[in-house]
């Protein structure tokens, strides 16, 4: 039963109505629910009068980090790659009026297609179609990665040198200021990030977090949208392969859940072969993917700190699924001493 429009955390739904109303083709009256699923940004459907669906993203509540949840740039990334091959939902609107629902929020137009985010939607899908999905990730984080940054308009979203220099002080900054516990490893971790760079590789759209989870697949294999751009940037392609890594399969490490639980069933692709995939496509080398693969553990144990303190002091809204969150405090230990494995710290 979907929620009345009040009772619902996050969204002033007159507010947002008059707003929607007034500035664009969604006719009210509107119904919203908090979509499950989202570990950052709140993220909720909204239906309009005449049955037409839309996305609504926003921060969560309480008290943000610094340069944290920017839903102008999520917006802008998406509008500017709208006609390039990287599949993007359409956007509606974006409002910066805290007068209207307190926050910054957009919205979009609803993309039909499947969220693989479990192994239960995983195992409903055919072998072949795994195995598609699969080459159709590379394919389109390669189409993301030779977008020319200056002509969709994206040349000053960020600098294009020191990507890895400044992900390691914004992520080590934000580890601290939400950090429930001490881990040392995260600052040896850092510490050998920060004296084992590799050569960069040239500057591109980096979205930061792409994986298979975050992107609307199409039943049969084709990604129908790239989403959740809150991480994106101008930097280093290899970064995103390491990401993709990251959430990936892995028959070495026998605690693993989410996306790589999911990616270890029959026909989806081996890591090793997902490098090789994109190697060949980029026409790079693949020397330094172990030190972008211990990047990803180290800045997913970081943003992961953060996503459990903000559940712990509730600014996540009614998820509507069961979420462990221990399972979840113990995985990002385990993230950092992957990474520290990774580039031969620990054994």
């Amino acid at each position: 039963m979907t929620a009345t429009p009040s009772a619902i955390t996050g969204i002033d739904a007159p507010a947002i109505t008059r707003w929607l109303a007034e500035r664009t083709e969604i006719t009210a009256p509107l119904q919203f629910k908090l979509i499950a699923g989202g570990r950052s940004n709140m993220t909720f459907m909204v239906t309009d009068s005449a049955g037409r669906r839309f996305v609504l993203r926003r921060p969560p509540m309480g008290k943000l980090l610094p340069s944290a949840h920017d839903m102008a740039r999520e917006f802008r990334l998406m509008s500017s790659l709208a006609g390039t091959p990287v599949p993007v939902p359409r956007m509606v609107g974006l409002c910066q009026d805290p007068a209207v629902n307190e926050r910054d929020f957009y919205v979009m137009h609803f993309l039909e297609g499947l969220v693989v985010r479990d192994v239960e939607i995983g195992r409903s899908l055919s072998e072949d179609t795994r195995r598609r999905m699969s080459h159709e990730l590379i394919d389109t984080l390669c189409a993301l990665h030779r977008v020319d940054i200056d002509a969709v308009g994206l040349g000053n979203l960020a600098k294009r040198e020191g990507y890895i220099e400044r992900q390691l002080k914004r992520w080590s900054g934000q580890w601290e200021q939400s950090k429930t516990r001490e881990l040392p490893l995260i600052d040896r971790v850092r510490d050998a990030l920060a004296a084992r760079m590799p050569t960069p590789s040239p500057a591109t759209i980096a979205h930061g977090d792409y994986r298979l989870s975050n992107c609307m697949m199409d039943p049969s294999g084709p990604v129908a949208g790239v989403l959740d751009w809150e991480l994106c940037t101008l930097g280093e392609p290899m970064a995103d392969l390491g990401g993709l890594l990251g959430y990936w399969h892995d028959p070495a490490n026998p605690r693993e859940g989410g996306d790589a639980l999911t990616t270890g069933l029959p026909g989806f692709l081996s890591q090793e072969e997902m490098a090789g995939l994109y190697a060949e496509k980029m026409k790079v080398e693949l020397a330094a993917v172990d030190y972008y693969r211990a990047f990803a553990q180290w800045r997913l144990a970081c943003i992961g700190e953060g996503v459990y303190a903000r559940y712990l002091g509730g600014q996540q809204g009614e998820q509507g699924e069961a979420i462990d969150l221990d399972a979840y405090a113990r995985n990002i230990p385990h993230r950092v001493e992957g990474a520290a494995r990774l580039l031969g710290l620990i054994a």
